[in-house]
């Protein structure tokens, strides 16, 4: 199986990164083909440009990053997100890589009838969300209103009619042991390993 990650954090020592670690350590030894999308390394530019904006009516991308990102995610068989929660939703640059790569002629289409869409990578079997933030859980999802959940697995991979859809959160990061760390790391690897 092919699994591409799209990774979103710009500090090496952050706990993303561990995860990442661990999420790869477990698909090598599962001998998963892991292709890595690390956004902060790779020199994307989130940023939509007007010129980007007609491409997404043209349903034919113009940025180089997006058709390059279009040929890789056409191999995968899993999709991975990792990345931080800042402010209460993703950061910029994962933002960016959803208007400008989960695009029309790209990741998906229109049905014939014009209601509704449908998924052109059609290898792509599941899409995994994996988040990392202090807000508690409780707190998140009550006041904050599951942002993620609304804006990811709802309303970017459930729209576009992508299945198997995952969020997998790792919540009070700073507050919690190291201990606790260590073993949420050894459960992703476990988890990664057995995909």
């Amino acid at each position: 199986m092919k699994v591409v990650i799209v990774f979103n954090h710009p500090y090496d020592g952050s706990y993303c990164n561990a995860i990442l670690d661990s999420v790869m350590k477990g698909l090598q030894k599962a001998t998963h083909e892991v292709d890595l999308i690390h956004l902060d390394k790779e020199g994307f530019n989130p940023v939509m440009t007007s010129q980007d904006l007609k491409a997404f009516v043209d349903r034919k991308p113009i940025d180089p990053k997006v058709i390059e990102y279009k040929e890789r995610l056409e191999q995968a068989d899993h999709l991975v997100f990792i990345f931080p929660i800042w402010w209460e939703l993703m950061p910029a640059m994962t933002k960016g890589f959803i208007d400008k790569v989960i695009f029309p002629g790209v990741a998906y289409d229109y049905k014939a009838n014009g209601y509704g869409m449908i998924p052109i990578f059609k290898n792509i079997k599941s899409v995994t969300v994996i988040t990392t933030m202090n807000t508690p859980r409780v707190l998140y999802r009550l006041i904050f209103g599951n942002a993620i959940r609304k804006a990811i697995i709802t309303g970017t991979f459930w729209k576009t009619g992508y299945k198997n859809r995952k969020w997998i959160s790792f919540n009070r990061v700073k507050m919690v042991s190291d201990a606790k760390r260590k073993k949420w790391l050894e459960k992703i690897e476990r988890r990664f390993e057995g995909i």
